[in-house]
């Protein structure tokens, strides 16, 4: 990543003229180039709004990754969690008892069969143990979707640097004439009358 952003910086210097336009001798303007727009937010989220001089639209990319991140997170600690507690219930070894600090304000002795085999409850055994492994594939489904986000934001923020960049010269001015005048068209061995539409940007 930080080669093709120092390509780029390279060649920003080597070929600046393209990005500059002259308007006025003495006086230039910045034209930003859609390929490099495109490679700066790809080597480093943000820089592409950066170049493209889009600076308020900076917090928010990284506000967006900022939120991809805490659910990533969040998903993932919940997974390994509930995970780990499930593991532990299932298994025959009684130190491995995690799912005591998921499972709380009960009475072990009615639900766990490895540290309380003569007092424990099948049908409270197998509740706690469905519940586990449905917590698990809970948090495993928005774990997922978590990193589908953070790709699909990445994506989000190079498409937007390239779409700005190639937007940015764009006319919007009302410097546009419209004209609409008749025209014959050919059509076989006849000629037939038409409509010839023309936009003229006046300076």
């Amino acid at each position: 990543m930080l080669i093709i952003l120092l390509l780029c910086c390279f060649q920003q210097n080597i070929i600046a003229q393209d990005t500059l336009s002259v308007i006025e001798p003495g006086k230039r303007i910045f034209k930003a180039d859609p390929m490099r727009a495109t490679m700066l937010a790809v080597a480093f989220p943000g820089f592409g709004q950066i170049y493209n001089r889009k600076y308020w639209k900076v917090p928010f990319v990284y506000a967006g990754f900022g939120g991809v991140i805490v659910a990533v997170s969040y998903n993932s600690t919940n997974y390994n969690r509930f995970m780990k507690a499930y593991q532990d219930f299932t298994d025959d070894v009684p130190e491995t008892d995690s799912y005591l600090e998921i499972i709380k304000n009960v009475d072990p002795s009615t639900y766990d069969p490895v540290l309380h085999p003569g007092t424990y409850d099948p049908s409270a055994a197998s509740w706690y143990k469905d519940r586990m492994l449905r917590q698990v594939d809970y948090f495993k489904k928005y774990r997922d979707l978590s990193y589908i986000g953070f790709a699909a934001w990445y994506l989000f923020t190079v498409l937007d640097a390239n779409i700005d960049a190639s937007l940015f010269n764009y006319d919007v001015s009302d410097r546009l004439d419209l004209e609409i005048e008749p025209v014959k068209v050919p059509l076989l061995s006849h000629a037939v009358l038409g409509l010839n539409v023309s936009l003229t940007l006046t300076f």
